[in-house]
């Protein structure tokens, strides 16, 4: 007497559980993805297209015990107003000097040195960030 195969005939029954199994996870993978993909897009959509105001150091030259001269060069919209903060730091780390400079007018382009105060000597410049009003 001859035992029957516990395999079903290929193609005969559909597919197996494992292979729907194995779809839907590939569905649900993908739909994850493009919602992944659609959330990272609308972020950096915002985070570069409404920054109105961008600005870089160009140079900084401690000039004093009490002040550190900044060259800025400030990039925005024409018309829109905004500020920049700008501060410096000791040889150890410590923060010396903080200071928000304004920037308006028309222009789109501006190159500007501002003179940042501070408690003690300042080594360094750093633009924390430009904020349109």
């Amino acid at each position: 007497m001859s035992t029957a195969g516990t395999r079903l005939p290929e193609g005969r029954y559909g597919r197996s559980s494992d292979e729907r199994a194995d779809r839907k996870l590939k569905i649900a993978g993908a739909v994850l993805g493009a919602l992944l993909l659609a959330l990272m897009g609308y972020f950096a959509y915002h985070y570069v297209g409404q920054n109105k105001i961008s600005a870089e150091v160009i140079a900084f030259e401690a000039t004093s015990d009490s002040a550190v001269r900044v060259h800025l060069e400030v990039r925005k919209d024409s018309g829109t107003s905004g500020y920049c903060t700008v501060r410096s730091q000791a040889a150890d780390g410590a923060e010396v000097g903080r200071a928000d400079f304004r920037f308006s007018g028309s222009d789109t382009r501006i190159d500007k040195v501002v003179t940042l105060r501070t408690t003690a000597t300042g080594t360094t410049a750093e633009l924390l960030g430009c904020h349109a009003d």
